[in-house]
């Protein structure tokens, strides 16, 4: 069996959240690590373990990144880590599955499934390794980790959306 070897270089995690019921704010984090214990062969039988450095969160804009770091939604100095673990695989198509497992955000811990794309492999020109690669996407209701705050808008509406939809990429190193 091939062990991974996790590659943030190229890997990232993004999101966006509606704002002012019009746009979206789109960020990321860029502190992150993703272990798969498994065969990339036999990806039902896998297991993924995602952990997110919380204060890493980066929106292009200090002071809405130091707001979301604070107690009014992330709470990173009491919550430094984001954390996802499966619990299952389940193959929908050719290259794309369902994974279900518990992510804890803020201290709150439930369960959710995300789609995950299996790009498959490739070598390097610079070295020979053999590279994986995946893309993962999915959307949460923020509210149900405990990230209400929000505030009402003349127009109606509130200014920040309860759906934060993510789209992640994660390559690994294929070693044996």
């Amino acid at each position: 069996m091939a062990v991974l070897t996790f590659d943030q270089v190229h890997s990232g995690i993004a999101f966006q959240v509606k704002h002012m019921m019009v746009s979206k704010t789109k960020g990321e984090f860029t502190s992150f690590n993703v272990q798969f214990d498994g065969d990339i062969n036999q990806l039902e039988a896998a297991k993924w373990a995602v952990s997110i450095d919380t204060a890493s969160i980066d929106t292009n804009n200090e002071d809405r990144d130091n707001h979301l770091r604070s107690g009014d939604f992330f709470n990173a100095e009491q919550h430094p880590k984001i954390t996802f673990i499966s619990d299952t695989i389940q193959k929908v198509s050719e290259n794309e599955y369902e994974v279900t497992g518990q992510l804890t955000l803020k201290g709150i811990t439930n369960t959710e499934t995300f789609t995950v794309e299996y790009n498959g492999t490739s070598k390097s020109p610079l070295d020979g390794s053999t590279i994986a690669g995946f893309d993962a996407e999915g959307k949460i209701n923020r509210e149900a980790y405990g990230l209400t705050w929000n505030a009402p808008l003349e127009t109606g509406g509130v200014l920040v959306g309860k759906d934060v939809k993510f789209s992640a990429n994660f390559e690994f190193v294929v070693g044996e």
